[in-house]
């Protein structure tokens, strides 16, 4: 069997060769993609091997890479999800566990989030009975402050919830101060920003639980999947339990009773010694990644440093390149921060002698890929206004990003000649208009 592999990998090789486009950029044809997964022929020899095995269900390659990914992220437990989107339901679900007794959040209670994001980054604090309460972000930064927060703190709040916006970081650790400083949860959605740091020390890092996305546009990539990491072993064991059908043992499918306990437990009232495998202890779901996922992820984790390395230098060649254009709000890092950037967002002053829509047009004419700043003012979506939520301040900056803003891509794949065609079309269209 091992030669028949060994024969099928080799063969697996030589197709990732054959496949390879030849590389040349032609400005104006050749698609500049904001986003994208860097996929070599590791990757899709991972993919092939863990195909080849069978290794269809979560299992060695998913414990090996949670183990791997804590590791490098600096904190002692992760679990693999699959997407980043259950990841953060995970994390807030965690916080409504009665096993956290009184600390526990219950429906009407506040998480204090932003309201220029993600839906993800909301939508976990909806569905489970609790209020947002949106909180407006800066122009440059594109994250909220620490004032800000400290502002929307009322008798009710008992979480924070708050995403990096394109890998720069948000004040997290004075925020995650005033988290202790109040007795309140934190969530980091650190799905746009693995690699970033915030004095030196890791974003992911500050939150009572943190959450990646390995989605393919992402640092890291395994299709689909996601993480929740944590150093609080007891968070991880309710985030664990949610995942996994809400069931109490932490046996790994097809481990049979690796705590000898196995029929000697009673709960809730059931029987003295039923079976522990069936035993459930919060109301759960099955949001388990593959080991097919994780293999591809092992192989991306070896390139995590390479890839940040590349987005930090996109991200600063463009920016040199875009340095006193008029019109344009230039992104800026965090105070403080080092960014490890997912995109590149540019806001149109809304005095300027041109809109956003026609630079857009202009860049996208030229085949330079461009997105929203995600959803803007989440607030002003049919999905959230007759949601129940509140608003602290106004939400001017929300909704400027909403009419103005966009953003282009730094992420590895693309190169100099790339990154240089990006500035001078926004130099060039910027010039014609005055």
């Amino acid at each position: 069997m091992s030669v028949h592999k060994d024969i099928a990998l080799d063969e697996v090789r030589k197709f990732h060769q054959d496949t390879l486009p030849d590389g040349k950029f032609v400005p104006g044809t050749t698609e500049i993609w904001p986003a994208g997964a860097v996929l070599d022929e590791s990757d899709r020899t991972a993919l092939v091997e863990a195909a080849l095995e069978m290794r269809i269900a979560a299992g060695p390659s998913s414990r090996k890479f949670e183990s791997r990914f804590a590791r490098k992220m600096g904190r002692r437990k992760a679990h693999l999800t699959n997407s980043g989107s259950s990841a953060n339901l995970l994390a807030m679900t965690a916080f409504t566990s009665h096993l956290l007794e009184d600390r526990r959040l219950r429906p009407g209670d506040e998480v204090i989030t932003v309201a220029a994001g993600f839906p993800t980054t909301v939508n976990p604090i909806i569905q489970n009975g609790l209020i947002p309460v949106f909180v407006d972000v800066e122009l440059g930064t594109y994250n909220t402050t620490a004032a800000r927060v400290a502002a929307a703190i009322g008798p009710r709040t008992r979480a924070i919830m708050i995403a990096h916006a394109l890998g720069n970081p948000f004040e997290v650790a004075e925020i995650a101060q005033l988290a202790e400083d109040h007795d309140l949860f934190l969530v980091e959605d650190n799905c746009d920003a693995v690699g970033s740091t915030y004095d030196g020390q890791l974003t992911g890092t500050f939150g009572d639980l943190a959450t990646v996305s390995f989605y393919p546009a992402h640092h890291l990539t395994m299709g689909e999947g996601g993480c929740v990491l944590t150093s609080n072993l007891a968070l991880a064991r309710i985030v664990e339990s949610l995942r996994d059908w809400g069931r109490d043992c932490w046996c790994e499918p097809g481990e049979t009773n690796k705590c000898l306990k196995r029929f000697k437990y009673q709960m809730g009232t059931l029987p003295e010694g039923y079976d522990h495998k069936y035993i459930f202890s919060h109301v759960g779901y099955n949001l388990k990644a593959t080991d097919i996922q994780a293999a591809l992820g092992l192989t991306q984790l070896e390139k995590l440093d390479t890839f940040v390395d590349a987005r930090r230098r996109n991200w600063r060649r463009l920016r040199d390149g875009l340095e006193g254009v008029p019109h344009l709000v230039l992104p800026r890092a965090t105070e403080r921060s080092d960014p490890s950037w997912f995109g590149f967002a540019l806001t149109v002053d809304p005095e300027a002698p041109f809109k956003r829509a026609e630079l857009v047009d202009f860049l996208e004419d030229r085949k330079i890929g461009t997105r929203r700043l995600f959803a803007g003012n989440l607030t002003r979506h049919p999905a959230y206004i007759d949601q129940p939520h509140r608003i602290v301040g106004d939400l001017t900056n929300s909704d400027i990003i909403t009419e103005q803003t966009f953003w282009v891509g730094v992420y590895p794949a693309l190169t100099e000649e790339m990154i240089d065609y990006i500035a001078s079309s926004v130099r060039e269209f910027v010039a014609a208009r005055g």
